[in-house]
């Protein structure tokens, strides 16, 4: 598989929260963005060639060759969205550590915040499925 992709979004596939996540950059994005869910083999690769290790609880964004991950991905995604969502990218400044331990108390959350769902896409939507 072609691994020179851009946009790349890595999440739990397993996780509700995580899947309505994708659904609203789905619906939000001003630029194309693809999904891999972390339990699978593109995900493994990928993530394994920049020497991370995967965690169900972590978000993870490729951008140019650039492998972001929890609030600085989530913050990084929220640039490429319609509306409002780009100023978000203002919280950058607060220190990653306290911006990771507010995204921490979500991840911990998100199975009781959202439960476990699929949402099949559409089939202008499966391309951006990897």
């Amino acid at each position: 598989m072609n691994k020179d992709f851009d946009n790349i979004v890595f999440y739990d596939g397993d996780c509700g929260f995580c899947n309505a996540s994708v659904q609203f950059i789905l619906k939000k994005r001003k630029e194309n963005f693809y999904f891999s869910p972390l339990q699978s083999e593109f995900a493994a690769e990928t993530l394994n060639e920049s020497a991370i290790a995967i965690n169900l609880e972590t978000i993870f964004f490729k951008r140019k060759h650039k492998i972001y991950d929890k609030s600085s991905a989530a913050l990084r995604i929220c640039a490429s969205l319609k509306g409002a969502y780009p100023l978000m990218q203002g919280f950058l400044i607060v220190p990653k550590f306290l911006r990771d331990w507010v995204y921490n108390g979500i991840a911990k959350r998100r199975h009781r915040i959202k439960k476990g769902y699929c949402v099949l896409p559409t089939e202008e939507e499966k391309q951006f499925f990897l």
